[in-house]
């Protein structure tokens, strides 16, 4: 299994810590904070990795277009959300955005087609990660990248959700971002 495969989901700067030294390529920091956001990038940067904020759950910034020119101020290589008009923001903007889904039934999946062509997110992930069948169907509808997240715990659901058709795995397991 490809590193550069696994996304590491992480909530803490002992998380970000070992993200930055595991085999990632890519960091998805889940709870940034304004005073730290800076700092974390130019961290992430100097280990040749990429760093992208869930904007949903950042402190002290603003989910408006001045929010998202902060963030691109401060370095970031692209944002996370839930939110329709906050991925055409960032994309506006010149920043790569992932549009985030949590899939519980059938209309989530037509919901979630309609809403990622309208944002015209660069990546969308889909939580949780561990339905196989819903990666194979967005895949299949979408021209886009799918990174599957959520509830990911063993090496046999990365390798289910890539064999599958996800571009790529988020997960906040250490174990399994070597």
């Amino acid at each position: 299994m490809k590193s550069a495969r696994i996304i590491a989901a992480v909530k803490s700067d002992e998380g970000l810590e070992i993200a930055i030294k595991s085999g990632v390529e890519i960091i998805f920091l889940l709870s940034p904070n304004i005073e730290k956001i800076k700092n974390q990038a130019e961290m992430v940067h100097n280990c040749g990795k990429k760093i992208f904020i869930h904007l949903d759950f950042a402190e002290g910034i603003g989910r408006d277009e001045y929010g998202i020119r902060f963030v691109k101020s401060q370095g970031v290589d692209g944002i996370i959300s839930t939110r329709t008009n906050i991925i055409k923001l960032a994309r506006k903007l010149g920043l790569f955005s992932v549009q985030r889904f949590f899939i519980v039934d059938t209309q989530s999946i037509d919901t979630t087609v309609e809403s990622a062509e309208a944002s015209k997110a660069d990546m969308i992930e889909i939580m949780p990660g561990t339905m196989s069948k819903v990666i194979k169907r967005l895949k299949d509808r979408l021209k886009m990248p799918v990174v599957a997240g959520g509830l990911i715990e063993t090496a046999d659901e990365i390798k289910e959700a890539i064999d599958c058709g996800a571009a790529a795995v988020s997960t906040g397991k250490r174990e399994l971002w070597g």
